[in-house]
């Protein structure tokens, strides 16, 4: 991560949600669309670094049968822990990016309001992990706001160009406002789930 774990520790020694993802109707909201986007009703391995306090993990977890989240802020992961701790087979790992990506496959991939806080070239080397840690018809969600951040060394829309220039995925999913971007590729952009046949 390029930057430190510190900056991100003393943001939680403020506050349990420094983002204030539980109280912000923009975070809710954009949370509702994360889920809603997303093609397949329910996956078997989702892997969700940055997972800060786990918000978007509580909701990650109703729709899948595993779920490895990780952050960098040890406040943070105990924090995501504690609201996962319904789910058993939900597990919260304190770690950093890239040196710190797991030896394992997953169906989906998140990537969620972090990428902008590494340096184009650590992120290229982040995507790289997350490619070759797809399954077989695994797809990658990113979102990001798209303003500056303060001491962020990218902007969200070029975290996603990276994205889609190093993932050599098909899109399948995107959407835009003013304020951010939410996009899903995927190996096989036609598996989306059908309950019933078109008629």
């Amino acid at each position: 991560m390029s930057l430190p774990a510190d900056y991100f520790d003393e943001l939680f020694a403020d506050s349990d949600d420094p983002w204030a993802f539980r109280a912000r109707w923009y975070e809710q909201r954009k949370r509702d669309l994360t889920l809603a986007a997303l093609p397949r009703q329910r996956y078997a391995r989702v892997f969700e670094p940055g997972c800060a306090n786990g918000e978007l993990s509580l909701r990650l977890a109703e729709r899948c049968d595993e779920l490895l989240c990780m952050d960098m802020s040890a406040r943070a992961v105990a924090l995501a822990r504690k609201r996962l701790n319904q789910f058993p087979r939900a597990t919260v790992v304190e770690g950093c990016l890239p040196q710190d990506w797991p030896e394992a496959q997953f169906d989906l991939i998140v990537v969620s309001e972090w990428a902008y806080y590494l340096e184009p070239a650590l992120f290229v080397q982040v995507v790289e992990r997350i490619a070759a840690s797809l399954s077989p018809d695994g797809a990658v969600l990113a979102c990001h706001w798209l303003h500056p951040i303060e001491g962020a060394p990218m902007l969200g829309r070029e975290a996603h160009a990276l994205l889609a220039e190093h993932l050599q995925l098909q899109p399948v999913v995107r959407h835009e406002e003013p304020d951010f971007m939410l996009q899903i590729w995927s190996k096989q952009p036609g598996s989306f789930d059908l309950d019933e046949q078109v008629r």
